[in-house]
């Protein structure tokens, strides 16, 4: 280190950086890339809302057709649907608008790098770096950018070093995922926030109905809107199952599953039913699973699996 306190070390390569497209993954990482001295220097936006988001978190980059993204930058960024991907790779492969040598990047969880083979073949470099994060279009996903783990999937060490790179340079960690388990990486995934987020909504709404028009204490009405009383009495009790979870796996279990107390589940499953038969039938999949887990009384297996409720 010299006396002005700067290394021998290289400095990482600016890449020039293509999107397509302009949706909430995209344009996240097209921010935080600019971040770190990367410039985005093309993308593709379709929708009005596509183009508002290119404009507002990308102003200096140019709005263009699919093929002329590809063909300005050294690092492609493919930030579509899954539905869309396929598709898309088969159509830049054969305008052959992808320079050799290009990185191409997709940000799909359930795909690894055999989707891209179009473009390898014509020299490309190919890699999956996924962020294991939700995207709401709003300002926090950038800033969470910088503490989430990106699944990553490349041809050999090289590509893995340059995703590697990549996801550091921007304050993630990188989490090598085998081409063969991403459908399994992906599902895993989807099963604990996607699932979360209807399991909370269920919660929230049988909190509602147990709370509405009580004005006891001088408690507020209960209405329909996110972030009312019901929200506030589940926030820190889910803030901190989820820790305990996370931190003492499947021992975190408490409440009458755990307890094996049968006729209380079946008051649960009665009262859960009055208010929406689906959120019962929601509460009793889990329960069950949670039965299982925890080798459960016959009483309350017998219960959750139907004996006891109707079947």
């Amino acid at each position: 280190m010299t006396s002005f306190g700067i290394t021998n070390a290289p400095t990482p390569a600016r890449l020039s950086v293509g999107i397509v497209s302009a949706g909430r993954v995209g344009t996240a990482l097209g921010v935080a890339l600019e971040r770190v001295g990367h410039v985005v220097v093309a993308c593709a936006a379709v929708s009005d809302a596509s183009r508002h988001r290119a404009a507002t978190r990308l102003p200096d980059s140019r709005i263009l057709p699919v093929d002329e993204v590809a063909g300005r930058c050294n690092l492609l960024l493919l930030a579509v649907p899954d539905s869309e991907l396929s598709s898309l790779i088969q159509g830049l492969a054969a305008t052959g608008a992808v320079a050799p040598g290009t990185i191409v990047a997709h940000v799909s969880g359930a795909h690894g790098i055999g989707i891209l083979a179009p473009l390898t073949e014509q020299g490309t470099v190919p890699l999956a770096i996924h962020p294991a994060m939700t995207f709401t279009g709003h300002d926090e996903d950038i800033d969470r950018l910088s503490s989430t783990c990106f699944g990553i999937t490349a041809a050999d060490e090289i590509g893995y070093a340059i995703a590697q790179s990549l996801v550091l340079e921007i304050g993630g960690e990188p989490v090598r995922v085998s081409e063969q388990m991403r459908p399994l990486y992906h599902a895993a995934l989807a099963h604990g926030s996607n699932h979360l987020v209807t399991l909370v909504a269920d919660a929230v709404e049988a909190l509602r109905a147990a709370l509405r028009g009580d004005e006891l204490l001088g408690q507020q009405l209960v209405d329909d809107d996110p972030g009312g009383v019901a929200e506030r009495v589940l926030q820190p009790l889910l803030t901190a199952a989820l820790d305990n979870v996370l931190r003492r796996g499947a021992s975190a279990l408490t409440g009458p599953v755990a307890r094996g107390d049968a006729e209380a589940v079946a008051t649960h499953l009665r009262v859960l039913d009055e208010v929406d038969p689906k959120i019962a039938a929601g509460y009793r999949a889990l329960s069950l699973r949670s039965a299982q887990r925890t080798g459960s009384k016959p009483e309350l297996m017998a219960i959750l699996e139907g004996a006891e409720y109707g079947e």
